[in-house]
This record gives structure tokens, sequence and C-alpha cells, in this order.
């Protein structure tokens, strides 16, 4: 069973996140926690699938972020951030923390919050599916529940969110051609060919930064692109 904590010390605002994601996939347990304390505690000893959090809890102006410490020291479970901080200044903050994403309150509905939510299961599946395994000393390291943790011959990538998920859809079906109808199932917004490019134009950039000579990613014409199997060094 899927199990995810809501961390909201506002009751009404963490019964509404709970009845969200309930809607969203039946048979989810949620277990909601309204302290740092109590939060930190139970993610010791339970294994949760996704932490959906505030940043502040009560009197603790940044206890969300030292939860979000606490997590990444076990198993890095997965972090959705809804708070009423201004996402101008906290989303890089959260992203530097490997959080999955950054909501911001009074700035999104419920149809927002599931979508990012589902994405995180996905991509949870994702990590967890028998893919094609990644070979020791392959170039590109990459997790798709860790935001930002790209790495390119031990060097991080620098890439905005929806970019770094265009790049796990393409290494996860290295070698094969994934079309433009399923890179549009991994950005929120800008479902066109024209967006798509720009994305891929923009991981292109962020490799090369790092390695002149990046040519990893292919342009299959008409139908999408193609992350070229890793070539002997």
């Amino acid at each position: 069973m899927t199990r995810v904590a809501v961390i909201e010390d506002d009751l009404p605002t963490s019964n509404q996140l709970k009845a969200w994601i309930e809607s969203a996939r039946p048979g989810i347990a949620v277990d909601q926690w309204f302290s740092r304390d109590d939060a930190e505690a139970a993610i010791a000893r339970t294994a949760y699938d996704v932490v959906v959090l505030d940043i502040e809890l009560g009197r603790e102006r940044h206890a969300g972020v030292a939860i979000i410490n606490a997590i990444n020291k076990r198993a890095g479970t997965p972090v959705l951030v809804v708070s009423a901080m201004p996402a101008a200044i906290y989303r890089g903050i959260m992203k530097a923390l490997d959080a999955w994403d950054y909501l911001q309150k009074t700035t999104f509905g419920e149809a927002d919050f599931i979508d990012t939510f589902l994405e995180i299961l996905r991509a949870a599946k994702q990590r967890g599916a028998a893919v094609a395994p990644v070979p020791a000393d392959a170039e590109l390291s990459l997790d798709p529940l860790r935001q930002g943790a790209a790495l390119w011959r031990g060097q991080r990538v620098n890439l905005p969110l929806t970019a770094q998920r265009i790049l796990a859809a393409l290494h996860a079906r290295r070698g094969d051609v994934v079309s433009y109808e399923e890179l549009f199932q991994v950005v929120k917004s800008g479902r066109n060919r024209d967006n798509i490019r720009k994305h891929v134009s923009t991981i292109r950039d962020a490799f090369r930064e790092l390695d002149a000579s990046f040519d990893g990613i292919e342009n299959v014409p008409m139908r999408g692109f193609r992350w070229v199997v890793d070539r002997p060094r």
C-alpha cells in the first residue's frame, strides 16, 4: 500500500491535502502530522512513499527544512513542499535540498496539486521498475526522485525542473526513440513540439557547459528524441 505523510500544522489545510491525495488514487494511506517532533519521529519509524510538508510549523519558521534534511539522511523519500512562503525565494532553496517540487499556497488548485503528486508516484515507479541496467562506468548518473542529482562524469548538471524530467524520460529509454507525445506527458504546460525542442536545447546547453563535445541526445526528425547509449570513452 502506498503511504503518504502530510506534515501541516493548519488542520483545515491538512485535511484538504489529505482529501486531494485520497481522490488522486484510491487506497492510499495518509498519515497527518502537525509538529516537527511528531513528524520526525514518524519518518524515523515509517517508510513513506511521499512526504507533503509545509516549511513553517507552529513557531518554527524553517521546521520543514530540518525535516527534509532528516529525510535525506535516511531513505531520500520524495518531498513535495506546500507553503505560503514566496516561491521566488524558496523554490531554489528547496531544489538545493532535493525536494521534488514547490507549490505556493493560494497560487494553485486541486488539479495542479494532483498532477504534481501523481507525477511523483510515477517517478517512484520508474525508479523501481526493471529498466535497462546502467553500467557501473556510465557517464550519466540519474535518480528521477532527486531533482538536481543528474551527474555527468561526476559533475552536477544544472537544469530547471521540466528539463530534468525530460532528461529522465530520455535516459530511462536510452537507445530508443521517445516520441513527442510521450514527452508531452512529463511537462505541465506548453505541450507542443516547439516547447519540447526548447527544453531539449536547454539540456544540451547544460551538458555542453561541462563537456563541449557532448552529443548524447539525437534528434529523430518528425518523431522525437533519443538518448544515445553511452559511447566508449
